[in-house]
């Protein structure tokens, strides 16, 4: 470890505004069969098979000197284990893997963690916050559930049916992997050497404690995990865990974080296609938030009062898989924390055990 980049996060001198570049895709992706695309001298890019909605995550390499670094790994399936097998066989120059880097806790990102670590004799490095919430939340759902978990349900004003169908498909999850015993901390600001390059671990929140994303300054490289992606928005939820959060200031403060760095900058996300157009991607991503708070402004208009599961109904206007509600209801709760906190609206507990939220006085 280093500390001896400058600050790519520092502020724009004022009155400096650069012109937003468009958003261009310049590679076509891999196909998920091992297959690899260089997107930089000594980052090759692969993606691994994911059988949901979302059918891949995007998976990078990085060349070493001695070796190969991963960024993120794949669900805990036998197809992706397979697909490691052939990729170390037939992609890495006859160089053996070095490490892990898992940049947050979520199964699609760190789901094959232990078995990568045991299988080539590698470390893992993720922030303290990562490893721990992976620990934390490493065991199936019990039967019956905790208590507080059905309660918060109840008090976002979810029906019983629809939170035992939620919880049921919960505790049927076919991707729970084995936990990793031990791990090498990142922190924000710290430096990794990795080929000639000097990567900066930049950390977000918001979608995940402390989601670890790397910057290259020189070569204005940012791989972002689940921070940053091209179309789709990433879940920013209030869970149980926490239900007086409000994640989503942490997400829009790392969003602005982001878009400090260089315009120029070539992005490699975890979901859909590596491309360039940072800022004005940043600038979707803030104004898709902005417009999910009008909704719910102006459904509690003319004095009516929602509850979570109603906000839900608002933002989410289809029907939804079990998962699906759980993120949903999670991230409707957020937008109605930002709005609480923000002073536009307030919560109250009513008689039935529902909190309801109205516009502020």
């Amino acid at each position: 470890m280093a500390d001896t980049v400058s600050d790519p996060l520092a502020p724009a001198p004022p009155g400096v505004q650069p012109t937003p570049h468009p958003i261009i895709f310049p590679f076509e992706p891999p196909a998920p069969d091992a297959s690899v695309v260089e997107v930089a001298p000594g980052i090759l890019w692969l993606r691994m098979p994911m059988p949901m909605q979302l059918d891949h995550i995007n998976i990078y390499l990085l060349k070493d000197a001695d070796g190969w670094i991963i960024i993120d790994t794949g669900l805990h399936t036998p197809a992706c284990k397979a697909l490691w097998e052939q990729v170390v066989a037939t992609r890495l120059e006859g160089l053996p893997l070095k490490g892990l880097l898992c940049t947050h806790f979520h199964y699609d990102h760190a789901g094959l963690a232990r078995w990568l670590t045991d299988r080539y004799a590698i470390p893992l490095w993720m922030t303290h916050g990562e490893f721990f919430m992976m620990r934390a939340l490493g065991d199936r759902l019990p039967d019956p559930p905790p208590e507080g978990l059905v309660l918060f349900h109840q008090r976002a004003g979810m029906p019983e049916e629809r939170i035992a169908r939620m919880l049921a498909g919960l505790r049927k999850d076919p991707f729970m992997p084995p936990q990793p015993e031990s791990f090498r901390r990142l922190r924000a600001g710290d430096c990794l050497e990795i080929g000639g390059r000097r990567w900066r671990i930049i950390v977000g929140e918001g979608h995940s404690p402390e989601h670890a994303c790397l910057y290259s300054a020189e070569d204005a490289i940012l791989i972002a995990g689940d921070q940053l992606l091209p179309r789709i928005t990433s879940n920013v939820l209030v869970s149980s865990m926490e239900p007086e959060g409000n994640p989503l200031q942490l997400w829009l403060e790392s969003l602005e974080r982001l878009d400090r760095l260089s315009p120029d900058t070539l992005v490699l996300p975890s979901h859909e296609r590596v491309f360039r157009g940072l800022r004005p991607r940043v600038a979707e991503l803030q104004a898709h938030h902005q417009q999910q708070f009008d909704l719910l402004l102006a459904a509690l208009t003319d004095g009516a009062r929602l509850s979570a599961f109603e906000a839900m109904g608002v933002l989410f206007p289809r029907s939804l898989k079990a998962a699906e509600e759980m993120m949903a209801v999670g991230e409707s709760l957020a937008h109605l924390a930002w709005l609480r906190y923000a002073g536009q609206i307030v919560r109250s507990l009513d008689e039935d055990g529902v909190y309801r939220f109205a516009m502020a006085a």
